[in-house]
C-alpha cells in the first residue's frame, strides 16, 4: 500500500489526522479501525478519499497486508483509558501491547518506511518537577500508562534491531471536536462540554486542583505530520512530548467554560480515581527543536471551537 495508513483513524484524534493528511496533499488515506470506539461518521466529509478497513490490530493476519509498502504508518489505535485499564485490564493489554507489536512487526515485514506512534504522557506518572522532560525516568501508575510505555520501548527496539524508522509522541490530554462524551471513560473536557450545554454540574474526581496540559487536536495532528517528515538521522527511535507546555486545573477550566457560556454552575466532587496523576505539563523544547512543533491554538481558542462543535451536534 503506497498511501499513508492511520490505525485508529475513525477516532477523534485519528480522524483529525486523516483530514490533515488529505489537506496536505495525500491522494488517499487508508484507515484501520475496529470501530469499537471510533465512528465512521467522524470521516463523513472525506469518506470518498478514505479506504476504511474494519479490522482489529490484534489480528496480525488481517492487518499485515494493509501495512505493506506504506510510506508512513500512524499508529493511534488503542484502548486509551486509565480507569478502563484498571477495571478491565485484559483487553487494554491485548490492544495496547499485543496490537502495537503486531503493527511494528507488520511494518517491518511489509517494508513500511516509518511508524509514528501515539504514546502517552501518563508514562511519567507523578513527578516532583514540572514541566516533564523526556529525560525523566518513567513512573507509570496504571496498566494503561505501562502499556503505552512498553509501546515506546518496542518502537526504539524495532529501530535498533530491524532498522524501522519510528517516532513516539507522548500525547498530553488531547481535546477537540468529535471526542465522544457518552462513555464514563471519556476525556474530561468532552464530559465538561456536554454537562455545560445541558446546564448540569460535572463530577470532578478529587479536589479539582489537579492540572493538565490540554492540547488541541489539530495541533496534535500537525505534529504527527511533522514527525513523519523529520530526518530519520535526528528523530528515529526517539520519544517527544506532544503537549502545549502549559497547564490548567480542572477547577479553573470549568470556570472558564462557564464564563464562555455566561452561566454559574458549581461542580460536584467525587473521590480521586486510582491511577490518575496529580499534575501534567510538557516540556516541548525537544519537539520544537527536532520536529518544528508550533501549536497554533491557545487553550481558550481550542475550547471555543470545541464548544461550538458540541453545540451543533449534541
Amino acid at each position: 500500500m503506497t498511501i499513508p495508513v492511520v490505525t485508529g483513524g475513525a477516532g477523534f484524534i485519528g480522524s483529525a489526522l486523516v483530514r490533515a493528511l488529505l489537506a496536505q496533499g495525500a491522494p488517499r488515506v487508508a484507515v484501520i479501525d475496529n470501530l469499537s470506539s471510533g465512528r465512521e461518521e467522524n470521516l463523513a466529509e472525506v469518506r470518498g478519499l478514505v479506504d476504511l478497513h474494519q479490522a482489529d490490530i490484534r489480528d496480525y493476519a488481517r492487518i499485515a497486508p494493509l501495512l505493506a509498502g506504506a510510506p508512513v504508518v500512524y499508529h493511534l489505535a488503542a484502548i486509551p483509558s486509565v480507569p478502563r485499564s484498571i477495571s478491565d485490564p485484559v483487553p487494554s493489554h491485548e490492544a495496547n501491547i499485543d496490537g502495537t507489536f503486531n503493527v511494528l512487526r507488520a511494518a517491518v515485514e511489509g517494508r513500511a518506511r516509518r511508524v509514528v506512534y501515539a504514546a502517552s504522557s501518563s508514562a511519567y506518572g507523578d513527578t516532583e518537577v514540572l514541566p516533564k522532560t523526556e529525560s525523566m525516568a518513567p513512573r507509570p501508575k496504571s496498566p494503561y500508562a505501562l502499556q503505552k510505555l512498553a509501546g515506546e520501548y518496542y518502537c526504539s527496539v524495532f529501530t535498533a534491531c530491524y532498522g524501522l524508522e519510528t517516532v513516539s509522541l507522548r500525547f498530553f490530554n488531547v481535546f477537540g471536536p468529535r471526542q465522544d462524551p457518552s462513555s464514563p471513560y471519556s476525556g474530561v473536557l468532552s464530559i465538561f462540554m456536554k454537562r455545560l450545554l445541558e446546564r448540569r454540574s460535572p463530577i470532578i474526581y478529587g479536589d479539582g486542583e489537579q492540572s493538565r496540559d490540554f492540547t488541541y487536536v489539530e495541533d496534535v495532528a500537525e505534529l504527527c505530520l511533522k514527525a513523519a517528515r523529520a530526518p530519520a538521522s535526528t528523530v528515529s527511535g526517539r520519544v517527544y512530548n506532544a503537549g502545549n507546555g502549559r497547564r490548567y486545573t480542572l477547577n479553573e477550566t470549568w470556570r472558564l467554560l462557564c464564563r464562555m457560556e455566561g452561566v454559574d454552575i458549581q461542580p460536584e466532587y467525587g473521590p480521586p480515581r486510582p491511577g490518575d496523576v496529580r499534575h501534567s505539563q510538557a516540556d516541548t523544547a525537544a519537539a520544537v527543536r527536532d520536529l518544528g512543533h508550533a501549536p497554533r491554538f491557545s487553550f481558550e481558542e481550542g475550547l471555543r471551537r470545541t464548544l461550538e462543535w458540541y453545540r451543533s451536534t449534541l
